[in-house]
């Protein structure tokens, strides 16, 4: 009578134990996120408008406006186009302005140099309105990733009504540049007046929480497939010496 060696045995309890773990191996995870949708209106040119964000390690933040052109918020609503070309910043809880890894501030509006560093409009969320014979983008789409477990706070204003920590990467405490003059977005694009007039904001503040890697179902599949050929090699062997 032929009796399996105790490395034989070994082998079938570990081919077992990874078709277990296939059977309960967790499908793919997508990343997940949760979004708050904030709309009002700015009471003039020199007002903003603040809230804050709570996120865990890991987390990141994505900022979408739609007051300038338009579009359609996470909360179902629609916006429509001719309200205020945004400026965006993001603060700790300090005050101080978020930077990114090579300390460039998180905070822009079209009337600044940095604008281009940012999305802008998304296509399908927001509009671009023709000034000056050509679409321009005033919403303001933002990214920041990697950053520290903590609260945020974002403030949003006037394209021109400038919090002056983005210009030297300081604090919300040292206050505003204003060169809105008193009217939403002051300023010429391609020689043609900005049109807008109203103070009215729409801002999409989304978190999201990357997904954890989990072992993929063919790497297990692997795995027992190879232990089960072990296992029948040394049965073979072990044939072969009992004859």
């Amino acid at each position: 009578m032929i009796t399996p060696s105790k490395s034989a045995l070994k082998l079938s309890a570990l081919a077992a134990l990874s078709l277990f773990c296939i059977a309960q191996a967790p499908p793919a995870l997508a990343d997940t996120g949760s979004t708050k949708s904030y709309t009002g209106t700015l009471a003039n040119s020199e007002s903003t408008f603040q809230t804050t964000v709570k996120i865990g390690a890991g987390d990141d933040i994505l900022l979408q406006s739609f007051s300038f052109g338009g579009g359609n918020p996470a909360n179902g609503g629609m916006v429509s186009g001719g309200g205020t070309a945004p400026e965006v910043s993001v603060f700790d809880v300090t005050g101080e302005i978020v930077t990114d890894g090579m300390g460039n501030p998180y905070g822009t509006s079209i009337a600044l140099g940095n604008y281009p560093t940012f999305n802008g409009c998304t296509l399908g969320q927001a509009a671009a309105p023709v000034i000056g014979g050509a679409p321009q983008c005033g919403d303001v789409a933002m990214s920041l990733d990697d950053l520290a477990a903590g609260t945020y706070m974002i403030v949003l204003s006037d394209a021109l009504y400038l919090p002056n920590a983005i210009f030297d990467n300081g604090n919300l405490s040292e206050g505003f540049t204003d060169l809105t003059g008193g009217e939403f977005c002051n300023l010429e694009i391609n020689g043609a007046a900005c049109p807008n007039t109203s103070g009215a904001y729409a801002l999409d503040v989304t978190t999201v929480t990357p997904s954890i890697a989990a072992p993929e179902p063919a790497s297990l599949f692997l795995l027992g497939t190879g232990l089960f050929g072990i296992l029948a090699k040394r049965r073979q062997l072990s044939s072969r010496r009992a004859i």
